[in-house]
């Protein structure tokens, strides 16, 4: 359980406080910003969703750097984005500023493309994430924070920047998950 380990684990005991300040209606009072009010869990679960996605870039920049990639690692960061992410978009539908049916392609996405991962690791084989996969967690991330501020700061303009950025993600979503079977198909032809 080195440092990188620790970073990750952390990232995955923040997503259940990040659903209970969604889940649970707290009333701690809101602000108006623009053209809607932002209330104040949704603020806190906003911070400690960006907290949480930050520590995906310093998780693997610090185990890269100081060699400390391990088999535990490459397990349970892609299980931390995966759960939070999911979690945000599934509590996005609830709070009706998602639609439900783009979240289910993206989830989709995500267990195809695990099973594949799965598949590949019982033959010895390490898939490692793509360009196209790391712009669609980085267009997420960014649609997921947004929308969790009520398009703040777009919002002062009446600019949803947040449902485009969601929609820029099931693009990339898309493309990145057939992108990453048609390059990886081997894996599921040749496994035994």
């Amino acid at each position: 359980m080195n440092v990188p380990n620790k970073i990750t684990l952390s990232r995955i005991l923040l997503i259940p406080i990040f659903i209970i300040l969604l889940s649970i209606p707290f009333n701690w009072g809101s602000w108006d910003i623009g053209e809607t009010e932002l209330p104040l869990t949704h603020f806190i679960a906003a911070l400690l969703f960006i907290i949480a996605a930050a520590t995906d870039w310093v998780d693997g920049h610090y185990a890269r750097k100081h060699n400390l990639v391990t088999n535990l690692g490459k397990f349970l960061d892609p299980l931390a984005d995966k759960l939070l992410v999911s979690a945000a978009l599934i509590l996005l539908v609830e709070m009706g500023m998602a639609p439900a049916w783009l979240v289910i392609i993206i989830i989709s996405r995500e267990f195809a493309v695990t099973g594949l991962r799965l598949v590949a690791a019982g033959e010895g084989i390490v898939l490692a994430a793509g360009s196209m996969g790391k712009l669609k967690t980085a267009t997420q991330m960014i649609a997921i924070a947004i929308l969790l501020l009520h398009q703040f700061p777009f919002s002062y303009i009446g600019f949803p920047f947040g449902t485009v950025m969601l929609y820029a993600a099931l693009i990339f979503t898309v493309i990145s998950g057939v992108d990453y079977f048609i390059k990886n198909w081997h894996v599921m032809r040749d496994s035994k």
